[in-house]
Protein backbone atom coordinates (compact mmCIF):
# COMPACT_ATOMS: atom_id res chain seq x y z
CA UNK A 1 0.00 0.00 0.00
CA UNK A 2 1.66 3.27 -0.83
CA UNK A 3 0.92 6.08 1.55
CA UNK A 4 1.08 9.27 -0.01
CA UNK A 5 3.26 12.37 1.03
CA UNK A 6 2.64 15.67 2.46
CA UNK A 7 2.96 17.15 -1.39
CA UNK A 8 0.99 14.32 -3.41
CA UNK A 9 -2.12 14.82 -0.95
CA UNK A 10 -4.65 17.53 -1.41
CA UNK A 11 -4.39 20.62 1.26
CA UNK A 12 -7.37 19.88 3.19
CA UNK A 13 -8.82 19.37 6.19
CA UNK A 14 -10.88 16.31 5.96
CA UNK A 15 -8.65 13.57 7.43
CA UNK A 16 -7.62 10.61 4.81
CA UNK A 17 -8.92 6.75 5.64
CA UNK A 18 -6.66 4.24 4.96
CA UNK A 19 -7.06 0.44 6.07
CA UNK A 20 -3.69 -1.31 7.03
CA UNK A 21 -3.11 -3.53 9.58
CA UNK A 22 -1.46 -2.63 13.48
CA UNK A 23 2.19 -3.66 12.16
CA UNK A 24 1.45 -1.33 8.90
CA UNK A 25 0.03 1.87 11.15
CA UNK A 26 3.46 1.44 13.54
CA UNK A 27 5.25 1.98 10.38
CA UNK A 28 3.07 4.98 8.93
CA UNK A 29 3.93 6.50 12.16
CA UNK A 30 7.02 6.62 12.02
CA UNK A 31 7.25 7.54 8.92
CA UNK A 32 5.35 10.61 9.41
CA UNK A 33 8.17 11.71 12.63
CA UNK A 34 10.82 11.57 10.15
CA UNK A 35 13.85 9.56 11.46
CA UNK A 36 17.40 9.93 10.24
CA UNK A 37 18.30 6.41 10.54
CA UNK A 38 16.25 3.00 10.77
CA UNK A 39 18.07 0.12 12.07
CA UNK A 40 16.02 -3.76 11.44
CA UNK A 41 16.07 -6.83 12.14
CA UNK A 42 12.91 -9.15 11.91
CA UNK A 43 11.60 -11.28 14.36
CA UNK A 44 7.68 -12.58 14.50
CA UNK A 45 5.48 -11.01 15.15
CA UNK A 46 6.98 -7.70 14.11
CA UNK A 47 8.85 -8.85 10.76
CA UNK A 48 6.14 -7.11 8.63
CA UNK A 49 6.58 -3.36 10.58
CA UNK A 50 10.15 -3.30 9.41
CA UNK A 51 9.45 -4.90 6.22
CA UNK A 52 6.76 -1.58 5.49
CA UNK A 53 9.26 0.48 6.64
CA UNK A 54 12.00 -0.84 4.25
CA UNK A 55 9.67 -0.59 1.36
CA UNK A 56 8.48 3.37 2.35
CA UNK A 57 12.39 3.69 2.43
CA UNK A 58 12.96 2.32 -1.02
CA UNK A 59 10.25 3.77 -2.63
CA UNK A 60 11.71 7.50 -1.28
CA UNK A 61 8.15 7.58 0.79
CA UNK A 62 10.46 8.07 3.83
CA UNK A 63 14.41 9.97 3.73
CA UNK A 64 15.96 8.05 5.85
CA UNK A 65 18.66 5.63 6.40
CA UNK A 66 18.45 2.15 6.69
CA UNK A 67 20.73 -0.35 8.96
CA UNK A 68 20.25 -4.07 7.64
CA UNK A 69 22.51 -5.48 10.53
CA UNK A 70 23.29 -9.22 11.77
CA UNK A 71 21.22 -9.46 15.19
CA UNK A 72 19.33 -7.06 17.56
CA UNK A 73 22.11 -6.81 19.66
CA UNK A 74 23.86 -4.61 16.77
CA UNK A 75 20.34 -2.74 16.11
CA UNK A 76 20.35 -1.12 19.25
CA UNK A 77 24.24 -0.51 19.33
CA UNK A 78 24.22 1.09 16.20
CA UNK A 79 21.12 3.31 16.82
CA UNK A 80 23.16 4.60 20.04
CA UNK A 81 25.81 5.81 18.27
CA UNK A 82 23.40 7.79 15.71
CA UNK A 83 21.30 8.97 19.01
CA UNK A 84 24.67 10.04 20.18
CA UNK A 85 25.68 12.21 17.05
CA UNK A 86 21.73 13.54 17.51
CA UNK A 87 19.82 11.76 15.08
CA UNK A 88 16.04 11.06 15.67
CA UNK A 89 15.86 6.31 15.41
CA UNK A 90 13.64 3.90 15.15
CA UNK A 91 13.93 0.03 15.51
CA UNK A 92 11.21 -2.61 16.63
CA UNK A 93 11.77 -6.29 18.25
CA UNK A 94 9.59 -8.95 19.84
CA UNK A 95 10.54 -11.67 22.50
CA UNK A 96 13.45 -13.17 21.65
CA UNK A 97 15.01 -10.16 19.65
CA UNK A 98 14.95 -8.25 22.92
CA UNK A 99 16.39 -10.44 24.98
CA UNK A 100 19.40 -10.36 22.21
CA UNK A 101 19.72 -7.06 22.31
CA UNK A 102 19.16 -6.48 26.07
CA UNK A 103 22.81 -5.62 27.01
CA UNK A 104 22.45 -2.29 24.85
CA UNK A 105 18.53 -2.21 25.80
CA UNK A 106 19.58 -1.53 29.74
CA UNK A 107 22.27 0.71 28.43
CA UNK A 108 19.72 3.24 26.69
CA UNK A 109 18.45 4.79 29.42
CA UNK A 110 21.50 5.40 31.56
CA UNK A 111 22.62 7.22 28.33
CA UNK A 112 19.36 9.15 28.68
CA UNK A 113 19.14 8.46 24.74
CA UNK A 114 15.55 9.63 23.41
CA UNK A 115 15.12 6.37 21.55
CA UNK A 116 11.66 5.25 20.05
CA UNK A 117 11.04 1.45 19.61
CA UNK A 118 7.87 -0.62 18.96
CA UNK A 119 8.00 -4.45 21.36
CA UNK A 120 4.99 -5.83 18.87
CA UNK A 121 4.52 -8.18 22.36
CA UNK A 122 4.78 -12.21 22.25
CA UNK A 123 5.47 -14.64 24.60
CA UNK A 124 8.88 -15.89 25.35
CA UNK A 125 10.53 -19.39 25.58
CA UNK A 126 10.13 -22.20 26.59
CA UNK A 127 8.01 -24.13 25.97
CA UNK A 128 8.90 -22.82 22.30
CA UNK A 129 6.38 -20.08 21.72
CA UNK A 130 6.04 -17.66 18.40
CA UNK A 131 2.70 -16.36 19.46
CA UNK A 132 1.48 -13.14 21.00
CA UNK A 133 1.56 -12.36 24.17
CA UNK A 134 3.33 -9.62 27.06
CA UNK A 135 6.09 -11.71 29.21
CA UNK A 136 8.48 -9.63 26.72
CA UNK A 137 7.50 -6.38 27.97
CA UNK A 138 7.22 -7.40 31.08
CA UNK A 139 10.37 -9.18 31.69
CA UNK A 140 11.86 -5.51 30.87
CA UNK A 141 9.61 -3.30 32.82
CA UNK A 142 12.53 -2.38 34.97
CA UNK A 143 14.85 -1.24 32.07
CA UNK A 144 14.22 2.26 32.91
CA UNK A 145 12.42 2.57 29.44
CA UNK A 146 8.87 4.17 29.22
CA UNK A 147 6.25 1.76 28.22
CA UNK A 148 2.90 2.76 26.72
CA UNK A 149 0.71 -0.24 25.39
CA UNK A 150 -2.00 0.13 23.17
CA UNK A 151 -5.38 -0.89 22.61
CA UNK A 152 -6.63 -0.07 18.57
CA UNK A 153 -4.37 0.23 15.19
CA UNK A 154 -5.26 3.95 15.56
CA UNK A 155 -3.86 4.32 18.65
CA UNK A 156 -0.78 2.41 17.63
CA UNK A 157 -0.28 5.16 14.82
CA UNK A 158 -0.23 8.14 16.84
CA UNK A 159 0.98 6.87 19.87
CA UNK A 160 4.00 6.25 17.50
CA UNK A 161 4.36 9.98 16.82
CA UNK A 162 3.64 11.44 20.28
CA UNK A 163 6.35 8.78 21.34
CA UNK A 164 9.13 10.79 19.86
CA UNK A 165 7.76 14.12 21.34
CA UNK A 166 7.69 12.32 25.32
CA UNK A 167 11.31 11.03 24.37
CA UNK A 168 13.03 13.93 23.11
CA UNK A 169 11.41 16.29 25.92
CA UNK A 170 14.15 18.22 28.13
CA UNK A 171 12.06 16.55 31.38
CA UNK A 172 12.46 13.15 30.14
CA UNK A 173 15.05 12.52 28.12
CA UNK A 174 14.45 8.59 27.83
CA UNK A 175 13.82 6.39 25.44
CA UNK A 176 9.85 4.93 24.37
CA UNK A 177 8.88 1.49 23.67
CA UNK A 178 5.35 1.53 21.98
CA UNK A 179 3.43 -1.87 22.83
CA UNK A 180 1.06 -3.81 20.84
CA UNK A 181 -0.08 -7.09 21.39
CA UNK A 182 1.65 -9.74 18.77
CA UNK A 183 -0.89 -11.27 16.33
CA UNK A 184 -3.75 -9.79 17.58
CA UNK A 185 -3.09 -5.78 16.61
CA UNK A 186 -0.08 -6.69 15.00
CA UNK A 187 -2.16 -8.37 12.05
CA UNK A 188 -5.33 -6.95 12.48
CA UNK A 189 -6.80 -4.86 10.32
CA UNK A 190 -8.83 -2.03 10.67
CA UNK A 191 -9.48 1.49 9.28
CA UNK A 192 -7.34 4.66 10.64
CA UNK A 193 -7.43 8.38 10.40
CA UNK A 194 -3.84 9.72 8.47
CA UNK A 195 -2.79 12.87 9.75
CA UNK A 196 -1.12 15.33 7.37
CA UNK A 197 2.76 15.52 7.06
CA UNK A 198 2.42 19.12 7.59
CA UNK A 199 0.23 18.80 11.27
CA UNK A 200 2.60 16.32 12.37
CA UNK A 201 5.83 18.27 11.77
CA UNK A 202 4.34 21.24 13.81
CA UNK A 203 3.38 19.24 16.61
CA UNK A 204 7.13 17.52 17.02
CA UNK A 205 9.12 20.70 16.16
CA UNK A 206 12.34 20.28 15.20
CA UNK A 207 14.36 17.02 16.16
CA UNK A 208 15.54 17.79 19.51
CA UNK A 209 17.19 14.21 20.12
CA UNK A 210 20.39 15.44 21.90
CA UNK A 211 20.44 18.63 22.92
CA UNK A 212 22.75 17.91 25.92
CA UNK A 213 25.34 15.89 24.05
CA UNK A 214 26.46 15.21 20.44
CA UNK A 215 29.16 13.35 19.24
CA UNK A 216 31.76 15.28 17.13
CA UNK A 217 35.04 14.54 15.36
CA UNK A 218 36.26 17.76 15.93
CA UNK A 219 36.05 17.41 19.64
CA UNK A 220 36.75 14.41 21.09
CA UNK A 221 34.90 13.23 24.29
CA UNK A 222 34.90 10.07 26.78
CA UNK A 223 31.08 8.83 26.79
CA UNK A 224 29.85 6.34 29.20
CA UNK A 225 32.65 5.84 31.54
CA UNK A 226 33.70 3.63 34.54
CA UNK A 227 31.49 4.69 37.18
CA UNK A 228 30.70 3.40 41.18
CA UNK A 229 33.33 1.53 43.59
CA UNK A 230 32.66 1.79 47.19
CA UNK A 231 33.07 5.32 47.89
CA UNK A 232 34.05 8.62 46.75
CA UNK A 233 32.66 11.08 43.87
CA UNK A 234 32.48 7.80 41.62
CA UNK A 235 30.04 6.22 43.73
CA UNK A 236 28.05 9.91 44.21
CA UNK A 237 28.19 10.26 40.22
CA UNK A 238 25.82 6.91 39.97
CA UNK A 239 23.81 7.92 42.43
CA UNK A 240 23.04 10.99 40.89
CA UNK A 241 22.89 9.09 37.46
CA UNK A 242 20.48 7.24 38.83
CA UNK A 243 18.00 9.66 40.62
CA UNK A 244 18.22 11.68 37.23
CA UNK A 245 16.54 8.58 35.43
CA UNK A 246 14.22 8.22 38.27
CA UNK A 247 13.24 11.82 38.10
CA UNK A 248 13.06 11.92 34.52
CA UNK A 249 11.10 8.73 34.86
CA UNK A 250 8.17 10.45 36.88
CA UNK A 251 8.28 13.88 34.90
CA UNK A 252 7.41 11.36 32.01
CA UNK A 253 3.76 11.25 33.73
CA UNK A 254 3.56 14.49 33.42
CA UNK A 255 4.48 14.81 29.82
CA UNK A 256 2.99 12.01 28.27
CA UNK A 257 -0.67 13.79 29.96
CA UNK A 258 0.41 17.37 27.71
CA UNK A 259 1.46 15.37 24.75
CA UNK A 260 -1.69 13.30 24.55
CA UNK A 261 -3.82 16.39 25.50
CA UNK A 262 -1.77 18.32 22.76
CA UNK A 263 -2.37 15.46 20.03
CA UNK A 264 -6.12 15.48 20.95
CA UNK A 265 -6.26 19.26 20.38
CA UNK A 266 -4.63 19.20 17.10
CA UNK A 267 -5.91 16.18 15.78
CA UNK A 268 -9.28 15.57 17.09
CA UNK A 269 -8.24 12.33 18.29
CA UNK A 270 -8.26 11.47 21.96
CA UNK A 271 -6.12 8.53 24.29
CA UNK A 272 -6.42 8.24 27.70
CA UNK A 273 -2.72 9.24 27.95
CA UNK A 274 -2.07 7.08 31.89
CA UNK A 275 -5.18 4.91 32.15
CA UNK A 276 -8.65 5.18 31.37
CA UNK A 277 -11.55 4.82 33.24
CA UNK A 278 -14.90 3.21 31.32
CA UNK A 279 -18.16 3.04 33.38
CA UNK A 280 -16.38 3.86 36.52
CA UNK A 281 -18.13 6.36 38.44
CA UNK A 282 -21.10 4.15 39.81
CA UNK A 283 -19.53 1.16 39.60
CA UNK A 284 -18.75 -1.42 42.81
CA UNK A 285 -15.96 -3.18 41.02
CA UNK A 286 -14.04 -3.19 38.46
CA UNK A 287 -11.47 -5.05 35.88
CA UNK A 288 -7.83 -3.95 34.95
CA UNK A 289 -7.14 -4.58 31.37
CA UNK A 290 -3.88 -4.04 29.16
CA UNK A 291 -3.36 -3.65 25.33
CA UNK A 292 -5.19 -5.34 22.81
CA UNK A 293 -7.72 -7.09 25.47
CA UNK A 294 -9.66 -4.38 26.10
CA UNK A 295 -11.92 -4.22 23.61
CA UNK A 296 -13.43 -7.54 24.45
CA UNK A 297 -13.19 -6.64 28.14
CA UNK A 298 -15.05 -3.44 27.72
CA UNK A 299 -17.76 -5.51 25.50
CA UNK A 300 -18.55 -7.77 28.54
CA UNK A 301 -18.50 -4.59 30.75
CA UNK A 302 -21.27 -3.54 28.76
CA UNK A 303 -23.44 -6.59 28.35
CA UNK A 304 -22.64 -7.04 32.49
CA UNK A 305 -24.25 -3.53 33.17
CA UNK A 306 -27.45 -4.33 30.97
CA UNK A 307 -27.83 -7.32 33.14
CA UNK A 308 -27.48 -4.74 36.22
CA UNK A 309 -24.14 -5.70 37.34
CA UNK A 310 -22.51 -2.04 38.82
CA UNK A 311 -19.12 -3.23 37.21
CA UNK A 312 -16.44 -1.11 35.61
CA UNK A 313 -13.19 -1.10 33.99
CA UNK A 314 -9.58 0.45 34.24
CA UNK A 315 -7.37 0.48 31.31
CA UNK A 316 -3.81 0.72 31.56
CA UNK A 317 -2.01 2.92 28.91
CA UNK A 318 0.94 4.04 30.54
CA UNK A 319 2.99 0.97 32.60
CA UNK A 320 6.10 2.66 32.71
CA UNK A 321 6.41 4.76 34.72
CA UNK A 322 3.40 3.64 36.65
CA UNK A 323 0.88 6.05 36.89
CA UNK A 324 0.65 5.56 40.65
CA UNK A 325 -1.49 8.50 41.59
CA UNK A 326 -4.08 8.13 38.57
CA UNK A 327 -4.54 3.97 39.58
CA UNK A 328 -4.89 4.94 43.34
CA UNK A 329 -7.88 7.63 41.97
CA UNK A 330 -9.46 5.31 39.98
CA UNK A 331 -9.07 2.34 42.12
CA UNK A 332 -10.65 3.92 45.53
CA UNK A 333 -14.18 4.28 44.19
CA UNK A 334 -14.72 0.31 43.72
CA UNK A 335 -14.28 -2.20 46.69
CA UNK A 336 -13.62 -5.46 44.95
CA UNK A 337 -10.99 -5.39 42.09
CA UNK A 338 -9.59 -8.19 39.61
CA UNK A 339 -6.73 -8.05 37.26
CA UNK A 340 -6.43 -9.80 34.05
CA UNK A 341 -3.07 -9.75 32.58
CA UNK A 342 -1.52 -11.50 29.19
CA UNK A 343 1.75 -12.56 31.12
CA UNK A 344 3.09 -14.29 34.44
CA UNK A 345 5.04 -13.01 37.61
CA UNK A 346 6.84 -16.10 38.77
CA UNK A 347 7.78 -14.34 41.97
CA UNK A 348 4.42 -13.65 43.12
CA UNK A 349 2.30 -16.71 41.42
CA UNK A 350 0.23 -13.95 39.11
CA UNK A 351 -0.20 -11.46 36.94
CA UNK A 352 2.95 -8.47 36.58
CA UNK A 353 -0.01 -6.22 36.20
CA UNK A 354 -2.12 -7.51 39.42
CA UNK A 355 1.38 -7.20 41.69
CA UNK A 356 1.48 -3.43 40.86
CA UNK A 357 -2.29 -2.96 41.33
CA UNK A 358 -1.81 -4.08 44.55
CA UNK A 359 0.64 -1.30 45.44
CA UNK A 360 -1.90 0.91 44.02
CA UNK A 361 -4.46 -0.38 46.36
CA UNK A 362 -2.07 -0.27 49.28
CA UNK A 363 -2.32 3.80 48.69
CA UNK A 364 -6.26 3.62 48.71
CA UNK A 365 -6.77 3.63 52.40
CA UNK A 366 -9.06 0.55 52.73
CA UNK A 367 -8.73 -3.05 52.12
CA UNK A 368 -10.07 -4.24 48.63
CA UNK A 369 -10.28 -7.48 48.09
CA UNK A 370 -8.19 -8.23 44.53
CA UNK A 371 -7.73 -10.90 42.53
CA UNK A 372 -5.50 -12.31 39.59
CA UNK A 373 -6.51 -13.61 35.85
CA UNK A 374 -4.16 -15.05 33.77
CA UNK A 375 -4.98 -15.58 30.23
CA UNK A 376 -4.19 -15.13 26.44
CA UNK A 377 -0.54 -16.93 26.77
CA UNK A 378 0.60 -18.07 23.85
CA UNK A 379 -1.64 -16.61 21.38
CA UNK A 380 -4.94 -17.50 23.04
CA UNK A 381 -7.57 -15.61 22.47
CA UNK A 382 -9.53 -13.79 25.44
CA UNK A 383 -13.21 -13.55 25.00
CA UNK A 384 -15.88 -11.59 26.18
CA UNK A 385 -17.03 -15.15 27.48
CA UNK A 386 -13.46 -14.97 29.44
CA UNK A 387 -14.09 -11.80 30.82
CA UNK A 388 -17.40 -12.49 31.83
CA UNK A 389 -16.04 -15.28 34.09
CA UNK A 390 -13.72 -12.71 35.09
CA UNK A 391 -16.25 -10.19 36.21
CA UNK A 392 -18.74 -12.84 38.03
CA UNK A 393 -15.58 -13.90 39.97
CA UNK A 394 -14.78 -10.46 41.02
CA UNK A 395 -18.64 -9.16 42.12
CA UNK A 396 -18.32 -12.60 44.80
CA UNK A 397 -14.58 -11.64 46.28
CA UNK A 398 -14.44 -11.51 50.03
CA UNK A 399 -11.66 -10.19 51.96
CA UNK A 400 -8.52 -12.69 52.67
CA UNK A 401 -5.62 -12.08 54.16
CA UNK A 402 -3.20 -14.59 52.69
CA UNK A 403 -2.36 -15.06 48.87
CA UNK A 404 -5.05 -15.68 46.55
CA UNK A 405 -4.10 -17.81 43.56
CA UNK A 406 -4.40 -16.98 40.18
CA UNK A 407 -7.40 -17.47 37.95
CA UNK A 408 -5.98 -19.50 34.39
CA UNK A 409 -8.97 -18.41 32.19
CA UNK A 410 -7.81 -20.68 29.28
CA UNK A 411 -6.90 -23.62 31.41
CA UNK A 412 -10.30 -25.16 30.10
CA UNK A 413 -10.57 -24.17 26.75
Amino acid sequence: MSVATAKERPNTNTPRSVVVEGNEAAAIGVGLSRPDVVAVYPITPQSSLVEHISQMIADGRLNASLMNVEGEHAVLNGLQGVALAGGRTFTATSGPGIAFMFEPYVRTPGLRLPMVASLVTRDLLSPQCVWGGQQDAMVVREAGWIQMHCETVQEILDTTVMAYKIAEHRDVMLPVNVCHDGNYLSFGVTRVELPEQEQVDKFLGPAATNWHIALDPLRPMGVDPLTGGSGGPGARNFVRYRKGECRGMQNALRVISEVHAEWAERFGRSHAPLIEEYRLDDADYALVTIGGMTGAAKDAVDIARDQGEAVGLIKVKTFRPFPLEAMTKALAKVNRVGVVDRSVSFGWNSGPVYAETLGALYHTGKPIPAVSFIGGLAGADITAEHFARAIALTRDLKWQSGPREPVWLNEND
